[in-house]
């Protein structure tokens, strides 16, 4: 089978499951204790003008109509406007102002994590039961270990606090001045030198708490994985016939390593979807993150079940970019599923 012929076919195979996760959103929204049309009016609303709103959103339909309707607009990508958070807002609107800045705040997360966790890992399976290894393995258990929402109040006290807690280094005012929390994209263009200090330096807390967990597993999995592959027959079979130590390291050992930790890779998706809530609240960084709590907390159903379903196509698609990977890494792997 061809790649591309299996990515097709993968392609075809999301549809049920976007089909179930739309269906299983939808049932929790609708079918959940919040009442849209009492978060619209507030606490001063009549029954009239309950029933009238009630009639103009479409809840007073049977709710097999309202499920075929969200359906029709989940799957035609016509996701509607917010009914709370920003009355007549659309969701593709909402969503291009807010989404930058956790893309923002993704993109240095993962490369934290990537560029620390692994190599950490890396070094700590090619020189095992050294000191080297030990502290690398106890970073990686305390960082995994510490809770993403516990890591970000600490942070933050502590950066709020710099110059008593670190023995007069003033954070706040080094290079750029900043305060702890805000939008890291409210300086201005990025082409600037300053904006785009201003913007690292802004989302720098956030992101490395939010890759904290991803490090952690990397540098762990990262170590065993070298371990494994250093042990293996063929790496012995490739010191028997000469081949060079760089050689072997960076053609052998490496890429061999990689593919285990190709789901902790793409898996930083989900980290995004699910910790930059808890993060982006803390640290006051309004994106995708704090939209979505603030739809949630309000009861802006078009709003939930948009991102919702948002979520569920890059769950899906991150998925499919995972196998892919797994062929491109390691040419073994077939595209039936075997070997």
């Amino acid at each position: 089978m061809s790649r591309w012929r299996y990515f097709g076919r993968r392609l075809l195979l999301s549809i049920p499951i976007l089909v179930f996760g739309a269906s299983i959103t939808f049932v929790v929204i609708r079918m959940g204790p919040v009442d849209p049309v009492a978060a619209i009016l507030g606490p001063k609303g009549n029954p009239q003008a309950y029933q009238r709103i009630a009639s103009q959103l479409g809840l007073n339909q049977p709710l097999w109509q309202q499920y075929i309707d969200y359906m029709t607009n989940m799957f035609t990508l016509d996701l509607g406007d917010s009914w709370v958070v920003q009355p007549d807002t659309s969701v593709y609107s909402l969503v291009g102002s807010y989404a930058p800045r956790t893309l923002w705040l993704g993109f240095w997360s993962v490369l934290i994590a990537l560029f620390i966790g692994i190599p950490l890992g890396f070094y700590a399976g090619l020189n095992p039961n050294t000191w080297s290894d030990y502290v690398a393995s106890f970073g990686g258990i305390v960082w995994r270990a510490m809770p993403n929402f516990w890591l970000a109040v600490l942070l933050m006290q502590v950066l709020s606090n710099s110059e008593k807690v670190l023995f007069g280094f003033d954070w706040q005012n080094w290079i750029v001045p900043v305060n702890v929390v805000g939008n890291p994209l409210g300086a201005g263009p990025l082409t600037d030198p300053s904006n785009l200090i201003y913007a690292i330096k802004m989302v720098a807390p956030a992101a490395i708490v939010l890759g904290s967990a991803s490090m952690g597993n990397e540098m762990r999995i990262g170590r065993t994985a070298v371990l494994e592959t250093v042990n293996s027959n063929f790496i012995e079979t490739a010191r028997a016939k000469g081949v060079p130590p760089r050689s072997l390291v960076w053609k052998h050992i490496f890429r061999n390593a990689l593919i285990p930790l190709v789901p902790i890779i793409t898996g930083e998706a989900f980290l995004l979807i699910g910790g930059s809530v808890l993060v982006e609240i803390v640290f006051g960084i309004n994106g995708i993150g704090y939209l979505f709590f603030q739809a949630v907390i309000q009861g802006d159903l078009p709003l939930v079940g948009s991102l919702m379903f948002i979520f569920i196509l890059l769950v899906v698609f991150i998925n499919i970019l995972q196998d892919l990977l797994y062929t491109l890494i390691d040419p073994r792997v077939g595209y039936e599923g075997g070997a």
